[in-house]
């Protein structure tokens, strides 16, 4: 039967609740919810062109993509394509519909590279480099068993450091929002990213259903906020760490590393059973941490990039 590529309705629960069924057999190494999904169609920043795709055949979505300029790029033009077909409804052309459409929709909104991650599997190489897609870095997903798995012994902040959760700063997340945006431009990527819009971070980041304020902790020297990681979660079983870093006056006092532990002591305290995190695979220092965790590889996904015109 023909398979048809239309919007997501972010109102109708059977699309965000197929978008994210099909996304969670693809990646179960992710994070994800229909909160999630309605909550970033109606949150991102207009500037990034937002559009989810879905893939249909007789009734049932099948396929997934998420399309969207990256905004927040100090290079106009760099436009994301993540396509994600259900594992069990391959090769019935689900991938390259979404792919084209994808596609569309970016070069009309002056997209000029095309960037997509793909899991590092030869079917899904082939795919990305028949569509005229080149290999650029890698990345890997990494999986920590919190039920049964030990983890480092929580240690007291070193003289001068205090250890907060964001919750702490609800009242006044901005110096969150600075810490973030420094430690994010050093991060490695294809992409040179640069938060400058603190209202937009508020809505995509701070008041992301999945954003767990109670399980992210900051370390504080100076008066200021050090080094952080900050945590989602799904509500039931499963805790990821979206982003861990420290200011660049402060690194090589291990404060990542402190914050990050005192942060997975109280995810397994609070019932969460999976950790789930990510790393480039150049990222040396932030791997051998998460070594250092217990975590273990469990996938390995590749960047593929194409030049247009």
């Amino acid at each position: 039967m023909t398979v048809i590529v239309r919007d997501v309705r972010p109102d109708v629960r059977a699309d965000t609740e197929g978008f994210v069924r099909v996304r969670q057999r693809a990646l179960p190494f992710m994070v994800y919810s229909p909160q999630a999904l309605a909550h970033d169609i109606a949150h991102l920043h207009p500037d990034a062109r937002y559009r989810p795709l879905v893939a249909e055949q007789d009734g049932e979505i099948i396929g997934t993509a998420q399309v969207h300029l990256a905004h927040d790029s100090r290079e106009p033009g760099q436009g994301n394509v993540n396509v994600y077909v259900h594992p069990e409804r391959r090769g019935r052309g689900a991938g390259s519909v979404l792919v084209r459409a994808a596609e569309e929709h970016l070069t009309a909104v002056g997209a000029t590279r095309l960037l997509s991650w793909v899991l590092d599997e030869p079917g899904n190489r082939v795919f990305a480099e028949r569509h005229g897609y080149r290999a650029s870095r890698s990345a890997h997903f990494l999986r920590l068993d919190l039920a049964n798995g030990g983890l480092p012994p929580l240690q007291d902040p070193p003289p001068g450091v205090e250890l907060r959760t964001g919750a702490d700063f609800a009242d006044d997340p901005r110096p969150l929002f600075e810490l973030d945006a420094e430690t994010m431009a050093d991060e490695p990527s294809d992409i040179d990213a640069e938060f400058t819009d603190y209202e937009a971070w508020l809505e995509e980041s701070w008041r992301h259903p999945l954003f767990s304020p109670e399980l992210t902790m900051v370390a504080v020297a100076d008066g200021r906020p050090a080094a952080f990681t900050a945590a989602r979660t799904d509500g039931a079983a499963a805790y990821s760490t979206a982003m861990t870093g420290t200011a660049r006056a402060f690194r090589g006092r291990g404060l990542a590393k402190l914050a990050k532990n005192h942060s997975l002591h109280r995810a397994r305290a609070a019932g969460y059973t999976q950790a789930f995190t990510g790393n480039d695979a150049g990222n040396a220092p932030m791997i051998a941490i998460n070594e250092w965790f217990g975590y273990e590889i469990c996938a390995t996904e590749v960047r593929y990039v194409r030049e247009l015109g």
